[in-house]
């Protein structure tokens, strides 16, 4: 394994142990909000992203068990508390805050998830790439839920949004890209490496 494959492998494992205490935390406070919301249709999408996130954290866990690894008990301990705070919150603060921090948070998911996609690839573990990108996607289907929710809301359209993601199609375009340019960069160097009497790393 070359050095970049090890440390790729290196920061998937702690960028996929964020993840899956992150996705816990996230668990948690969704439970809390689809509780504190009147809407029926509300309640219902609010639980299937909770349920999202849980699949999402069994995925993650299993990825990890796969490496060899496993998650971080500082981050899990931090997470539950988190997340179950989060929950209660969402019961005193009001219907827009939850909606409007809910949305931010899968804004990141899915660089997060975009971004182990990429530490897979480079570490030679190609078989993880998929689930992580399809996560990626639906953590952009939360976002996207979130962000509609708010901008409903007659201060939420005053509100400064969070970057909107590109759209969801790009997420495994902008990643097949990637492997192009990456081969095709190492079709041109790799020679000149040779030439010169070294080796690639």
């Amino acid at each position: 394994m070359t050095i970049q494959a090890v440390e790729s492998r290196t920061k998937l494992i702690a960028l996929l142990q964020l993840a899956y205490s992150g996705e816990l935390a996230a668990a948690h406070a969704y439970r809390g909000h689809w509780k504190s919301v009147r809407s029926a249709a509300e309640k219902t999408a609010i639980q299937n992203i909770e349920n999202d996130e849980w699949r999402h954290r069994k995925l993650v866990g299993e990825m990890l068990v796969n490496l060899a690894s496993g998650p971080s008990r500082r981050r899990e301990t931090r997470a539950n508390l988190i997340g179950r705070t989060l929950g209660f919150l969402c019961h005193v603060t009001g219907w827009l805050a939850p909606m409007y921090g809910a949305g931010r948070l899968e804004s990141r998911n899915i660089v997060e998830y975009e971004t182990a996609a990429r530490y897979a690839r480079e570490c030679g573990r190609s078989d993880l790439v998929d689930c992580l990108l399809e996560m990626a996607e639906v953590e952009w289907d939360h976002e996207s839920y979130f962000r509609a929710r708010v901008q409903e809301h007659s201060l939420g359209c005053h509100l400064p949004l969070w970057i909107e993601p590109p759209a969801k199609e790009s997420i495994r375009l902008r990643f097949e890209r990637e492997v192009i340019e990456s081969d095709q960069n190492a079709a041109c160097v790799s020679p000149t490496l040779l030439a010169l009497g070294r080796p690639p790393e």
